[in-house]
């Protein structure tokens, strides 16, 4: 007896649920934190000076980079900060590899590291003061420091945290020693880098700030200093939403960029 094909007609598949765009989410939520910062604003239950509408921090904006103020204070901040920045990377990244591979490093300079990285960055500023004097380098060292504690522990935690398994294949393929690294541990840690050097970022951030803050430097730091001072709430404003848009480029155009492209070759990004 021959059997006769299925011929019971079958729904169409539906198309999968494409999810609305990134875009459209942020620009939703940036125009309803507007509308609620005007509505908050044209109530009246603060002083102008103190929590000024949104207009009026656009209009310091609009005049700030007129005048060029706000040019010369990032091109000030950002010349400090990738420099010291740098500085923390390459001796993050050395501290962290060194304390992975010795462990008498790792029992010492470790448990130092620990220790520093809860004190406050600002804390370093009198040392620096005291050492350097007051100059620019100073302000360099409160930003290395700032940020080297938190690159060299996660370069530590991630090369321990390689797996065993990869170690022992890459050894049965005959690697040894120091070939390990660039093969095998490197790759491997690699995520827990990016962290620790995004972290050390918004670190190096917070430190850079603090020190322009308390000392007169053309910079970003100086220009809240001056606001504060002249009871301008819009320029203390409109320089904070300069420091937020600042961060955002750099973590969705470099450290972004790099996270996605860890993840895809772990095979980690949804499709």
């Amino acid at each position: 007896m021959s059997s006769r094909p299925d011929v019971t007609p079958r729904a169409p598949a539906r198309p999968p649920r494409r999810p609305p765009r990134v875009w459209l989410r942020r620009a939703t939520f940036l125009l309803a934190v507007l509308i609620l910062w005007e509505g908050l604003a044209s109530l009246g239950l603060w002083p102008d000076y103190i929590v000024p509408a949104p207009t009026e921090v656009l209009a310091a904006l609009l005049d700030g980079f007129r005048r060029g103020t706000y040019s010369v204070g990032i091109i000030g901040s950002l010349v400090r900060l990738v420099e010291g920045y740098l500085i923390a990377t390459v001796v993050g990244l050395t501290l962290g590899l060194l304390m992975a591979q010795q462990r008498w490093l790792k029992e010492t300079l470790g448990m130092l590291v620990m220790g520093l990285q809860a004190l406050p960055s600002i804390c370093w500023l009198p040392l620096a003061l005291l050492w350097f004097g007051l100059n620019p380098k100073a302000i360099l060292f409160v930003v290395v420091m700032g940020s080297v504690l938190a690159i060299a522990q996660a370069t530590e935690d991630g090369v321990r945290n390689t797996s065993p398994i990869y170690l022992r294949a890459a050894r049965n393929l005959g690697a040894r020693g120091w070939q390990l690294y660039p093969y095998v541990i490197l790759p491997s840690a690699l995520p827990s880098i990016i962290t620790g050097m995004k972290l050390g970022w918004s670190f190096a951030w917070r430190s850079l700030l603090a020190g322009e803050l308390l000392y007169a430097l053309p910079g970003l730091g100086n220009l809240l200093l001056m606001g504060r001072e002249l009871n301008d709430m819009a320029q203390v404003m409109a320089v904070m939403v300069i420091i937020i848009a600042l961060g955002l480029l750099t973590d969705q155009l470099v450290f972004g960029v790099l996270e996605r492209r860890v993840r895809d070759r772990w095979g980690l990004l949804r499709r």
